[in-house]
């Protein structure tokens, strides 16, 4: 049954994905009715960011509170009707008003994910289940370029936006009639106890939460936003430019993109997979837990840096590069996204993992604002690359001196360490 709703969940962050992807992959047909500069597309991918932000910590405490079933319901609906909005914008701010309303659902779907992880997968599975998971990420981004391309040849890109919002009402049928609490799983199997019975129900599931100013006070939660602050920095501008790079430095059309750039977002999905799997297998192996996700992290980081040769490579080269980023950046954050749950109690994960991915949409704005400014004043992408090929590097120190070892956290009022497992 677990392995079914990671794969539920998997299809709702490919939506997500394919929600989020419209507007880059669709800029140029938008930009014919809605005329957009470089620094006004900043800030509609900056509209999105703040409220993915605010309610990536939001939606986490929302999970909590709510539980998962009916947070990710409420959350889905959402956010689809959001993207739907989009083709009734006639203005920029319009078109804003709506990017930052998507943002706002969207922002509790990772946090919803990982709490669902936490309450149905034994560590040891718990990465490759996140695997899964983020492998929704590249689905929606594999599918986004050539389905967007494809529809725009028979309506227009208003009518896309409707169809594309529309997949995710869809999804919140099938979610209700599909998922239930474990534990309820866990009371109606009680004539028939088994193993996984014990893992479904831990016991800290019904400890209350913490609140925010005391999880942000606990060093591992810090370094944990941080480090997503640093390499969602890169990946955001990944996700949103690449589209636009291939159209302006590329000469690509609408056809092309459609034709290559679901290329890289393939080769995250390995990575996902990938990340997740190895980390798994080395736990497996009787590697420490600490051993299995830190070398997981730093194998993903090392790869990153590559990236800085895209502006001087040929177009094949560059979008070659760009798949050894996406692999990298996906098999990193399927990592970085279970640690939360390796950490912290169930009870407490979504509001950690909100947290987490409120300081990786901050990275993503600060850094999209000046990638709009570099290249509004003519910068080019050169210093772009240069500065995203660092971020992970950075980033996987910030977790080796914050996190000095995955373990179990005790609970204990001392929030500079974690305890023992």
């Amino acid at each position: 049954m677990r392995w079914q709703i990671a794969v539920l969940i998997s299809v709702a962050i490919a939506i997500s994905y394919l929600d989020r992807q419209t507007l880059p992959v669709a800029i140029q047909a938008i930009g014919k009715d809605i005329p957009l500069s470089n620094g006004q597309f900043s800030s509609l991918q900056s509209a999105f960011l703040v409220a993915y932000a605010l309610m990536y910590a939001g939606g986490g405490k929302l999970a909590d509170v709510l539980g998962t079933r009916r947070g990710f319901a409420a959350i889905m609906v959402f956010w689809s009707l959001a993207c739907a909005s989009h083709g009734l914008a006639k203005t920029f701010a319009m078109l804003a008003v709506s990017r930052f309303l998507l943002g706002m659902g969207e922002g509790g779907g990772f946090p919803a994910a990982t709490r669902a992880v936490s309450e149905w997968f034994p560590v040891e599975e718990r990465s490759t289940a996140m695997g899964i998971i983020n492998g929704g990420t590249a689905v929606g981004g594999v599918a986004a370029p050539p389905l967007i391309a494809l529809l725009l040849t028979y309506t227009n890109w208003r009518m896309i936006f409707c169809l594309v919002g529309a997949f995710g009402l869809l999804w919140t049928v099938w979610w209700w009639r599909t998922y239930f609490a474990p534990a309820q799983r866990a009371t109606e199997s009680l004539a028939q106890p088994n193993e996984s019975t014990a893992i479904l129900m831990p016991p800290s599931a019904t400890a209350p939460p913490l609140r925010w100013a005391k999880l942000l006070a606990i060093r591992e939660v810090r370094g944990l936003a941080t480090a997503k602050f640093l390499s969602d920095a890169a990946w955001y501008f990944y996700l949103f430019w690449l589209p636009k790079y291939l159209y302006d430095a590329r000469g690509f059309d609408i056809k092309g993109v459609g034709v290559f750039a679901w290329i890289p977002y393939a080769a995250s999905g390995i990575g996902c997979l990938a990340g997740g799997w190895f980390s798994s297998r080395l736990v497996e192996q009787r590697f420490s837990l600490n051993v299995a996700r830190k070398t997981a992290l730093g194998l993903s980081a090392a790869v990153m840096p590559f990236i800085l040769l895209v502006p001087h490579v040929s177009a094949f080269w560059a979008i070659a590069l760009f798949s050894l980023a996406y692999f990298g950046q996906q098999s990193w954050s399927t990592l970085v996204m279970t640690l939360p749950v390796d950490i912290f109690p169930t009870n407490t994960v979504g509001a950690v993992a909100g947290l987490v991915g409120f300081g990786g949409a901050m990275g993503g704005i600060a850094f999209g604002e000046l990638v709009g400014y570099l290249l509004d004043h003519g910068f080019g992408y050169g210093p772009v690359f240069m500065l995203a090929s660092t971020f992970h590097v950075i980033a996987f120190l910030v977790i080796l001196l914050t996190v000095p070892s995955v373990k179990r956290w005790n609970g204990e009022p001392d929030f500079g360490r974690v305890g023992e497992r």
